[in-house]
């Protein structure tokens, strides 16, 4: 798709965002031009544009998927999209809740897929507060120890746009609610298994054994 009819489409999926709903999107169709579809033409003054006032609120966009289905790679193309306004991304992952004594003895047990596994009331309230114009702290969450740095939060501040991206941020109702565009990427569970193994013994130093074990309860059997 040419680079002026891309911007065209993202700007046209924006405008007609005017509530909470959903959209599902594949990673394989969004990616690849003869299977994107085709862009609608608009007049210049129906094109998106972020509001002027300053008491709007920021627009929400929540990105979810399974686990290793490129939900990073669609917000990187939303943010390159969106280069003219301020974006911040925030991860679910950085709300994974530290585990206890006990649960780092059977962690290869643990299911870090479940919505328990995550602080949802804290980003819930760094959400809102990021909607309301103030800028938050988010935790930085060491996936090799299982615990937050105590001592080093990521500061972000207000802006235009706020991403809101993980595998379980369609879960909980108050979460969606502040959310004016939903994004779900599809992709294969054998494509995202293998991603997930590289991913997770690369980047976050486990091991193979682990990663597998950890994976049952994220892929079908």
């Amino acid at each position: 798709m040419p680079e002026e009819n891309k911007e065209i489409a993202i700007d046209y999926v924006m405008e007609k965002a005017s509530g909470p709903h959903f959209s599902g999107l594949r990673l394989d169709g969004l990616l690849s031009p003869s299977s994107s579809p085709r862009a609608p033409t608009l007049s210049p003054s129906s094109s998106f544009a972020l509001p002027a006032d300053p008491t709007k609120q920021p627009f929400v966009i929540g990105v979810s998927g399974g686990t290793a289905s490129g939900k990073t790679t669609v917000c990187d193309m939303i943010i390159q999209q969106l280069h003219d306004h301020r974006v911040v991304l925030v991860n679910q992952d950085s709300f994974y809740r530290g585990l206890t004594p006990e649960e780092l003895k059977r962690v290869h047990e643990y299911n870090f897929d479940h919505p328990d596994a995550f602080d949802t009331e804290q980003l819930l309230e760094c959400i809102e507060k990021l909607k309301s114009g103030q800028s938050v702290q988010v935790p930085i969450y060491d996936f090799k120890t299982h615990q937050r740095c105590s001592d080093s939060f990521r500061q972000v501040n207000a802006s235009d746009v706020i991403i809101l991206e993980g595998i379980l941020v369609f879960h909980d109702q108050r979460v969606r609610n502040l959310m004016n565009m939903k994004i779900f990427v599809d992709t294969d569970a054998d494509v995202r298994l293998a991603r997930r193994i590289r991913r997770d013994t690369v980047e976050r130093g486990r091991d193979i054994n682990s990663v597998l074990e950890q994976a049952s309860f994220a892929f079908p059997s």
